[in-house]
C-alpha cells in the first residue's frame, strides 16, 4: 500500500513538473526570438569588425607596396639592366628606370655619338633586352657633354648606390656639375660623377 502511495505521488510530481517546464517554455515563447536576433547581432557585428579589420589590414598592405617601389618584381638589377642594354645597343646609358605600368621591364635611355636617343626594354627576370626604340624627339648632345670628363657610368652609380636599397632608377642631373641622381627603396641619393661618392638628397625645405 504504501509503495502505491510513493508511486502515485512521483507520478503526480511529474505530472506538475511537466506542466511547470510547459507553462516556462510558453513563458519564454516571447524572449526567445529576442535573444536569437541578439546572438546573430552579434555575429554579424563581429564579421562586420572582422572585415573592417581586414579593409585596414589591406590599406596598409596597399599603402606598403606604394613605399616600397617596384623592385621587388625584379630579379635583374639597375645594374645588370644597364650593362644588357648596352650589349644590345650601344652608346651611352644616361638613364634607367624599373617601370610599373602593368608590362613590368626596366627601361635604360641610351645616347648614341650623335646624340640620336634610344630606349632599350630589358626583362627584369631574365636580363634579356627584348628591343630598343628610337626617340626621334629628343637630343643627347646635352647629356653626353654634361658626362665629359666624368668617370662614373651609370651602370656605377647603380651599383655604388646599390648599399643604401634596391635601386629602381638612375637619373644623369646635368643641371650644374653632373651628378647622378638614384632611387633606392630606401630612399633617394646623390652619386658623384667622378668619385662615386654616395649621398642623401635632401629636401629644398
Amino acid at each position: 500500500m504504501k509503495r502505491n502511495i510513493v508511486i502515485a505521488t512521483v507520478a503526480a510530481a511529474a505530472l506538475i513538473g511537466g506542466g511547470a517546464f510547459a507553462a516556462s517554455a510558453s513563458g519564454d515563447d516571447d524572449s526567445a526570438p529576442v535573444r536569437g536576433k541578439t546572438n546573430v547581432q552579434t555575429v554579424a557585428d563581429d564579421r562586420d569588425d572582422f572585415r573592417d579589420d581586414n579593409r585596414r589590414d589591406d590599406d596598409r598592405d596597399d599603402d606598403s607596396r606604394d613605399d616600397t617601389p617596384r623592385a621587388a618584381t625584379a630579379d635583374v638589377t639597375a645594374a645588370d639592366a644597364v650593362a644588357a642594354a648596352l650589349k644590345h645597343t650601344s652608346g651611352t646609358a644616361v638613364s634607367v628606370d624599373l617601370e610599373d605600368d602593368g608590362a613590368d621591364h626596366w627601361e635604360v635611355e641610351v645616347v648614341k655619338s650623335d646624340g640620336t636617343e634610344y630606349t632599350v626594354r630589358v626583362a627584369p627576370d631574365t636580363g634579356k633586352a627584348l628591343g630598343a626604340q628610337r626617340d626621334d624627339d629628343s637630343d643627347g648632345r646635352d647629356e653626353l657633354a654634361a658626362l665629359r670628363g666624368t668617370t662614373v657610368t651609370a651602370e656605377e652609380a647603380a651599383r655604388a648606390a646599390a648599399a643604401k636599397g634596391t635601386v629602381v632608377e638612375v637619373d644623369l642631373d646635368d643641371d650644374g656639375p653632373a651628378v647622378w641622381s638614384v632611387e633606392t627603396t630606401q630612399g633617394e641619393w646623390t652619386v658623384d660623377a667622378k668619385t662615386s661618392t654616395v649621398t642623401q638628397e635632401r629636401d629644398d625645405d
